[in-house]
């Protein structure tokens, strides 16, 4: 066999072995947070507005599981229900949850500032990244003010790594949540007339 044979087929060989490797890579980091987790809680949010549909979120307990804890709770009770996404910057995130002044057909000046009857949940922090599709909760200056309000990735964001808490991943419904209504970038993302989730129910 030629030497050119023998390095063509060695370079054929690497190849292979590297789509395999990089196949594998994603594969694992799909699965971190997808198929190695306990399936559920899923957090399901019926949305309406300019975007219209179902978006699932796996909650993840084992990661934070004082805020999935307070979240589950809030759904449970329907404090969700009618809620705005009040804040919803293009190509960063949704955020939505605020279930004391973010209720659609109220007053929403406030929206943003307001939080449940509970208490403050005091920081979870993780190692997972913020990237497309992760929940996290927002929260004040204070890591540990979060309380109510939450929000969905649009892409990738590392400034948040390890600074706020994440709390799940959308399953499904990404289309969805691209639909949402975006607000005024000069206005910090503030939505007029916003899009709101008109139930949230817990599974």
């Amino acid at each position: 066999m030629s030497d050119s044979r023998v390095f063509g087929g060695a370079l054929l060989a690497i190849a292979v072995a590297t789509g395999a490797a990089w196949w594998l890579y994603k594969a694992g980091s799909v699965s971190s947070l997808q198929g190695d987790d306990v399936p559920g809680p899923n957090l399901v949010i019926e949305v309406e507005g300019q975007a219209n549909g179902k978006v699932v979120i796996d909650l993840l307990p084992e990661v934070a599981p004082k805020h999935v804890a307070q979240i589950t709770e809030l759904a449970r009770t329907g404090a969700y229900d009618g809620v705005t996404f009040h804040r919803v910057i293009d190509g960063f995130m949704a955020q939505t949850g605020d279930v004391e002044f973010g209720k659609a057909g109220g007053d929403l000046k406030l929206a943003g500032t307001g939080k449940s009857g509970l208490p403050d949940i005091p920081a979870e922090f993780s190692d997972i990244p913020y990237r497309r599709g992760i929940v996290g909760m927002a929260r004040s200056s204070s890591p540990d003010s979060a309380n109510s309000q939450f929000f969905i990735m649009f892409d990738t964001a590392d400034f948040l790594n390890g600074k706020y808490t994440v709390i799940g991943h959308v399953l499904s419904g990404m289309e969805v949540v691209d639909q949402i209504k975006k607000g005024d970038p000069d206005l910090n993302g503030k939505v007029d007339d916003p899009d709101r989730m008109v139930t949230v129910r817990v599974q």
